[in-house]
């Protein structure tokens, strides 16, 4: 009985994210990752040395996590690539500005897949 096709509620649902064109669901999960990243870097506080949200373990894995995203979909993204590629380049440089012992060039979070980023 408990049959998830048969739930209106559920099928509305699948039926609401067919209808979403692919590169907004991709911008979109990009977004959420770049938001979470921010945080995590405690971008959204006034001194983000002191943030009590700042983990930079937990902000490596989201900023990867977005650099591959963008980099396997940067072909379907039009014009918001620039602007993804954008955002991502200016995590990874908080990153490095705000890490006690910052990785070398290249070694950085997601800069496997985008190269270097100084």
């Amino acid at each position: 009985m408990n049959d998830p096709a048969a739930d209106p509620a559920t099928s509305d649902n699948a039926r609401d994210l067919g209808d979403i064109p692919s590169v907004e669901v991709i911008s979109r999960a990009a977004v959420m990752l770049m938001s979470a990243a921010a945080e995590r870097l405690g971008l959204a506080d006034p001194d983000p040395d002191e943030s009590p949200r700042r983990d930079l373990d937990e902000a490596r894995r989201l900023i990867t996590a977005l650099a591959g995203l963008v980099t396997a979909s940067v072909e379907y993204l039009g014009p918001h690539a620039g602007p993804l590629r954008e955002g991502l380049q200016s995590l990874q440089r908080a990153f490095r500005e705000g890490s006690a012992f910052p990785d070398e060039p290249g070694a950085g979070p997601g800069e496997k897949y985008t190269g270097p980023v100084y």
